[in-house]
């Protein structure tokens, strides 16, 4: 009776050891594996043109100019004349080019243009934020809910640079992101480098007309929205922290592209 005894008992023990066992390896197992789809969904960005939305003989391209509103030190509030010596906006690198673009790419058919917008300043420029509504129902008379960009330009695609016509012929929306979060990691970090500038240093850096253009509807915006008391931006890590390739004097006449 007691040899029958013992025997159950150490099965039950080794039974025992077996299930925490193997638990143990299926949290680890999903634990891996989510971590992994994290870092898959973190490093990567869309890629190719199968979803690309078109208007015509134009491929339609979404963009953004991040900003963030440095605080004064005198007055935590934005109504006053001082919101432009405190615009920050954030421009990128890319590659084999040594002038500064703002985050844009290609609206594609499962998203609306200013979800466009916003997936690629995290793809581009690794930050988030929010689409300035705000100003642009105050601005505009529009709908409260109702996104407007801050225009609308026509680009030349970088590889039809010599056709004639309308041909590679891009149409751009650009929107005003007020940033929110900076992250440390994103799908393009590789190849877009990204620096905070003052609004008016970012017109000399600017290489086409229509990002200078973009930049004095962003003033425009925020500007009027001063006078109506526009929430400060959250406090984000200084400029000099940032990674950025700093580029050679920027070529005048340059022809705009996508």
């Amino acid at each position: 009776m007691s040899w029958s005894c013992s025997w159950i008992s150490l099965l039950e023990v080794l039974v025992e050891i077996r299930n925490t066992f193997f638990s143990s390896k299926e949290k680890m197992a999903s634990s891996s594996a989510a971590e992994t789809v994290a870092v898959e969904t973190m490093a990567c960005a869309r890629q190719g043109r199968h979803r690309q939305r078109y208007e015509g003989c134009y491929r339609l391209v979404s963009g953004c100019i991040p900003y963030m509103l440095k605080e004064d030190e005198e007055s935590s509030c934005l109504k006053d004349d001082h919101v432009l010596d405190r615009l920050q906006v954030l421009m990128i690198s890319t590659p084999k080019r040594s002038d500064l673009i703002f985050p844009k790419g290609g609206w594609e058919d499962d998203e609306s243009v200013d979800e466009a917008a916003c997936r690629e300043a995290f793809e581009e420029a690794g930050v988030k934020g929010n689409i300035n509504v705000y100003l642009c129902f105050k601005l505009l008379g529009v709908k409260k809910d109702q996104v407007v960009p801050l225009g609308e330009w026509i680009f030349k695609s970088k590889s039809k640079q010599g056709s004639c016509g309308l041909e590679g012929a891009c149409k751009g929306f650009m929107f005003a992101l007020q940033v929110t979060e900076l992250l440390e990691s994103w799908p393009e970090q590789i190849t877009h480098g990204r620096r905070w500038v003052p609004v008016e240093e970012a017109y000399s850096l600017s290489r086409y007309d229509w990002m200078r253009e973009a930049l004095d509807k962003l003033k425009e915006q925020m500007l009027f929205g001063s006078s109506f008391g526009v929430p400060p931006s959250p406090e984000l890590p200084e400029s000099s922290n940032l990674y950025m390739v700093v580029p050679p004097s920027v070529p005048h006449g340059a022809v705009a592209f996508c």
